[in-house]
Parts: C-alpha cells; sequence; structure tokens
C-alpha cells in the first residue's frame, strides 16, 4: 500500500515538473531522427539513443527530483513516517523505469527493431542501473551544478565503455561488464548469461548503498540550494 502510494506521488511530482512533457517532446524529435537515417543505420542509432537517453533518465533526472523534494521538506516529511527507505527507492526505480521502457519501445519499434524484448529488458536493467546511481549521488550533494559533476565520471564508466562494445571494438569478454551486456541487449545482439548475472550483481550492491544513502540523507536533512 505504501509503495503504490509513493509511487503515485512520484508520478504525479513527474508529471507536475513537466518530466513526462519534456519526454513526449524528446521521443517525438528521436523517432524523427530515426526515420530519416539510412536503413543500415538504424539498430545502432537507435541503441544509442536508448543506452544513453531513456535508459539513463534516472541519472540525469535524479537530482533535480531529489533536490527538488529536499527544498519542499518532502524528505523530512518521509522521514517521521512509516515510510521504508527501500520503498522510497522502488518508487523512484519503477516510476522511471517505465517512462524509460516505454520511450525505448516507441524507439525501437521506429527504428524496425526485431527483438524488442531483449531491448526492454536491456532498457529496464541500465534504467535501475543508472537511477541508483542518481539516487546515491543526489542524496549525497546539495547543488544541482555539484550533482552534475558527480555523474560524470558514472557517464564514462558507463556510456564509453557500452558505446566501444557496440561497435565491437571491445573483446568479446567485454559482454560480461554489466554496462556492455545492457548494451547487448538494447542492440539485440544477444543474451549475455554471465554479463546479465553480473549486471543483476551490481544493481544489489547499488541497492544496499542506495539503501544507507537515502537514511543517512533523512537522518541529516540539511538545507539545499537548487
Amino acid at each position: 500500500m505504501r509503495l503504490r502510494n509513493l509511487l503515485i506521488w512520484d508520478i504525479k511530482f513527474q508529471a507536475r515538473y513537466g518530466f513526462y512533457f519534456l519526454y513526449g517532446f524528446l521521443t517525438a524529435l528521436y523517432v524523427i531522427l530515426l526515420l530519416s537515417f539510412p536503413i543500415s543505420w538504424k539498430a545502432n542509432a537507435a541503441a544509442i539513443l536508448i543506452f544513453s537517453d531513456p535508459a539513463a533518465m534516472g541519472l540525469f533526472f535524479m537530482g533535480a527530483i531529489v533536490l527538488l523534494e529536499k527544498s519542499q521538506r518532502v524528505t523530512s516529511f518521509m522521514s517521521i513516517t512509516p515510510t521504508k527507505a527501500l520503498e522510497y527507492i522502488l518508487s523512484k526505480v519503477i516510476s522511471l523505469s517505465l517512462t524509460g521502457m516505454l520511450v525505448a519501445g516507441v524507439l525501437g519499434i521506429a527504428a524496425g527493431g526485431k527483438n524488442i524484448p531483449l531491448l526492454m529488458l536491456g532498457t529496464l536493467l541500465s534504467s535501475v542501473i543508472f537511477t541508483l546511481f542518481g539516487v546515491i549521488i543526489a542524496t549525497k550533494t546539495t547543488t544541482l551544478n555539484r550533482f552534475i559533476l558527480a555523474t560524470v565520471p558514472v557517464e564514462i564508466i558507463t556510456f564509453v565503455p557500452g558505446l566501444l562494445h557496440l561497435f565491437g571494438i571491445t573483446p568479446p569478454q567485454g559482454s560480461l561488464y554489466p554496462p556492455n551486456a545492457c548494451m547487448d541487449l538494447v542492440a539485440g545482439k544477444g543474451f549475455p548469461i554471465p554479463g546479465i548475472l553480473l549486471a543483476i550483481g551490481l544493481i544489489a550492491a547499488l541497492m544496499y548503498i542506495a539503501h544507507r544513502s537515502v537514511l543517512k540523507m533523512w537522518q541529516s536533512q540539511g538545507g539545499v540550494k537548487i
């Protein structure tokens, strides 16, 4: 019940601040872009767009979401309610992952993708990983500029290897690296079971860290600036 209520709150919060309007516009723009590409480019172009945007939505927007909640004292309210940190995290992961998967599905269809189930699974795993990274960083920063700077290392260790792997620049063992395994799924190039298992392990580790980070944020309740 609490998780459902939190999920409804997060969806309304994101809608109020224009997240869905923005992604509706971006989705339409990406579809037009994909339709303009030659057929031979579409699959890789769609994979790049999906992996670097809807799948990574949580990393890009979590700073704004959490900092807005801090400024509006929403996190102060959460700390004195029966709400659990895990429920708070899951609500954000679910709401952003569902949006990311919807956008990814539209882009995959626009690109003529034939492995939409793999694409959706890859987007889900990627979205959960990026959103958890976003939660961890957002709980430890007090301004949006600091959040953006703190996300740069995450982008380097995820996007760069993923792009290199997409174009076959990495060795076959590269699919063991979780972001690369997610890219394989998004691009519909296979089902790398060891890499997927490692991605799930990474999610478990990030969930543990995010849980501790949220608890610490609730306990500190410091002021913020946006």
